[in-house]
């Protein structure tokens, strides 16, 4: 069961951290949407290999029950906005780390113009300036459903997107 004191790590570090393409394009991602740190990028990936894996054993397995739990897993899918709803279980395994990126609140305030860069995103979201819905959430990492993206909004406690002061 594991000792309690030392939970589980939620990311997997890259096998060759230290080859100048991994760095480059690490460097790049973090970068583009703004993260704080590799960290976060890790978690992402690992996020999309547990999904991606998921995806590999349901074609692996027999038709019969394939159908029963593919069902599950695209719903899920679809309702984070990674895949179209018409797609095939075969499209989970093409998705990147980018797509996972995108499902981000960082990300969609930032591309909603909420925010004039990921960096600014990221600090309405964790001073508590954003809410998905009628909620506030100050985790940049929070992954928004396609329903919640329309409720993203700034709240109305004086602050006015683009304007410092």
């Amino acid at each position: 069961m594991g000792d309690p004191k030392k939970p589980k790590n939620k990311y997997t570090t890259p096998r060759h951290p230290w080859s100048g393409d991994q760095l480059s394009s690490e460097l790049f991602l973090v970068g583009s949407y703004g993260l704080r740190n590799k960290k976060e990028l890790w978690k992402a990936e690992t996020e999309l290999s547990r999904i991606r894996k998921q995806a590999r054993t349901l074609l692996a397995a027999p038709p019969d029950i394939r159908e029963r739990l593919s069902g599950y897993l695209m719903k899920r899918l679809t309702r984070m906005g990674l895949v179209s709803e018409a797609a095939p279980v075969d499209s989970i395994l093409s998705l990147k780390v980018e797509d996972l990126l995108e499902r981000r609140l960082q990300s969609i305030v930032w591309r909603k113009g909420l925010g004039r860069s990921p960096y600014e995103a990221r600090q309405l979201i964790t001073h508590k300036k954003v809410r998905v819905g009628s909620r506030l959430v100050s985790k940049p990492s929070y992954i928004v459903s396609r329903d919640e993206e329309p409720t993203i909004a700034l709240t109305s406690v004086g602050v006015q997107p683009g304007v410092s002061g």
